[in-house]
Parts: C-alpha cells; sequence; structure tokens
C-alpha cells in the first residue's frame, strides 16, 4: 500500500492567531504602499499595453548594445530601449509608438534595420498600435474584476457569506500587492504579468478553501471549542499541505524564473511573489476575517458531517476533542 507523503507527522500547536493583528497591519500598510504606488508613479506597461514595436534579434557573436542603442538614437525615432535576452548574442528591441499608425510603425522598423546593419537576424516583429493597447487594458481590468466576483460568489455558495468576504478581501489583498510590487521595481507589466495575476488570485483561494473546508469541518466536530482555537486548530491540520505546496510550485516558478528566459521573467517574479503573499494571506487574513464575523454554528450544526473513511459516509461518533483543547 502507498502511504502518503507526510511532512508533519504531528499537528503542531502554533498560535497563529497570536499575530493576526500584525498581519492586519502590515497588510493595510503594503496595500495603502502599493495603491499610492500605482496612483502616483503608475506601472512600466509593456509593448502590449502602450502600444509600438518589439524585435527580437540575434547577432554575430556578442552583441554590443551601448553601439546599436547610440544607431537607434541617432535615427531620432523616441527612446528605444535595448536588453540582453537570454545568450550574449540575443537581443530585445523595444521602438516606442511612432505617429502614422501601422504604417508609420512598420517604417521605423525598416528605418532601424537599415540602422543596425547587416549581420543580424530578426527572429520575431511585434506591432502593437495604440487603440489594441487600450483595449488590452479594459479587458485586463475586466477579466481581474470578474475572476474576484466569480471567487466571492462560488466561496459564498461553497460556504457561508462569511466565508465569501474572507476569501475576497484576501485575494483582493495578493492581487493589490502584486501590482504594487511591479510599480516599486518598475517591473515591465505585459499580458504575461495580467496572466500570472489571475492565477495568483486562483492559487490564494485554492488556499483558502482548504483552510475553510478545515474550519467548516471543526466547526461541526468541536461545537463547545472556542472560535480562536477552532481556527489555530484548522490552520495547524492543514499546515502540513501548504508547506508541500508551496515547496512543489515554488520550485516550478524558481525553474521558469531561471531559465524560462526574459520573456517568462515577469510572469515569475509575480508568480514567485504570489505563491508568498498567497500563503501568508491565507494564514493571517482570510482565516482571522472569518473570526470577526463569525459563520452561524446552529446553521453548521444542522448540515450533515461528512466522515472522512471510505465512501464518504456520514459520521455519528461523538465529539471527541484535541488534547489540551479548552472549552
Amino acid at each position: 500500500m502507498i502511504r502518503p507523503l507526510i511532512v508533519i507527522r504531528r499537528v503542531p500547536k502554533i498560535d497563529f492567531m497570536r499575530w493576526h493583528l500584525f498581519g492586519f497591519a502590515f497588510s493595510i500598510l503594503l496595500s495603502a504602499v502599493s495603491i499610492g504606488l500605482f496612483a502616483t508613479i503608475g506601472l512600466n506597461y509593456g509593448i502590449d499595453f502602450k502600444g509600438g514595436t518589439l524585435l527580437e534579434a540575434k547577432t554575430q557573436g556578442p552583441a554590443d548594445l551601448a553601439a546599436m542603442r547610440a544607431k537607434l538614437d541617432a535615427l531620432h525615432i523616441g527612446d528605444a530601449s535595448l536588453q540582453g535576452f537570454g545568450a550574449p548574442d540575443e537581443v530585445l528591441i523595444r521602438l516606442p509608438e511612432q505617429p502614422g499608425g501601422d504604417a508609420g510603425q512598420m517604417k521605423a522598423v525598416e528605418l532601424a534595420k537599415q540602422a543596425l546593419g547587416p549581420g543580424i537576424d530578426y527572429r520575431r516583429t511585434e506591432v502593437v498600435g495604440p487603440s489594441v493597447g487600450a483595449e488590452l487594458i479594459r479587458a485586463g481590468v475586466l477579466a481581474t474584476v470578474l475572476a474576484l466576483g466569480a471567487i466571492l460568489v462560488y466561496v459564498w455558495f461553497r460556504f457561508e457569506w462569511q466565508f465569501g468576504v474572507g476569501a475576497t478581501i484576501a485575494t483582493l489583498h495578493d492581487t493589490i500587492t502584486t501590482i504594487g510590487l511591479f510599480a516599486i521595481f518598475r517591473l515591465e507589466f505585459d499580458l504575461t504579468t495580467l496572466a500570472a495575476i489571475l492565477t495568483v488570485a486562483g492559487y490564494s483561494i485554492n488556499d483558502t478553501v482548504v483552510i475553510y473546508d478545515r474550519v467548516r469541518e471543526a466547526m461541526r466536530k468541536y461545537r463547545t471549542m472556542s472560535f480562536r482555537e477552532l481556527i489555530n486548530l484548522a490552520l495547524n491540520e492543514t499546515l502540513s499541505r501548504t508547506i508541500l505546496t508551496v515547496s512543489t510550485v515554488a520550485l516550478a516558478v524558481l525553474s521558469l524564473l531561471f531559465f524560462g528566459g526574459e520573456v517568462l521573467k515577469g510572469f515569475s517574479i509575480a508568480m514567485l511573489w504570489g505563491i508568498v503573499i498567497g500563503t501568508y494571506s491565507s494564514l493571517f487574513i482570510a482565516a482571522p476575517i472569518v473570526y470577526y464575523i463569525q459563520p452561524s454554528r446552529r446553521a453548521m450544526a444542522r448540515e450533515p458531517t461528512t466522515g472522512e473513511g471510505e465512501g464518504g459516509r456520514s459520521s455519528s461518533r461523538p465529539e471527541r476533542r484535541p488534547r489540551g483543547a479548552k472549552s
């Protein structure tokens, strides 16, 4: 018989609720800074959102970025950006939006290729107009709002409305702080980053739902236990699963960060931050919020308790309290 992998063989007794007020204060400060930076300096939007042209070039031998930048500056087509891309002979060239629509953009591309001279292999050319960029911004905002709304509705129907409020606040916190991270470090914000933010929201709600499910199960099982101890019990019982999930996802994301190249850098950074902040918010934001807006224990008591044995049969065993639990 295959035995499950267990990181923590005995359920710990960590008092997570002892630190929840510090968690609230830290999250409020972090969210306020993120919103402030977004409102004042904004994001470093990529080609996908602000329009322009992206060229992926391969030079003969290591690329001389300074010489290439000087040649492009001499064209007076705006502030061109050059960046190493993986190998020393691979370069990403970003040209700003040009007047004249797509025709103006393509003309700038031809001028840039002529200025850089022969011997350069252009592997990719992407042109995004300003109208397309504005439309992508609207679509991205709408997708994020709809995703958060769908999460609220799902948790509301899956549990009680109190759980839905906690899950939505925690997920919104993760989204805001991830955007704040990109505003602080001026990382490029493009479509792949937006996809990472939506992925972070899904990861965060998955972790939160697991904890909420254990809280609801404990509410049915230990009907006289104080709610503070009940939340601590649920968090400690899911801690092993949380460690396993964070570790495996972090390994995959680190692989993308170090070996995925420049294209996946923003996605990887957003995901790595999302893993950390999503786990933190599940432990110190989502669960403590339910402590302050407690669901009805009578409503929970009327629902059938599902056992964890074979077939998921209902359990009619008397209540058993964990050792050391106070009434």
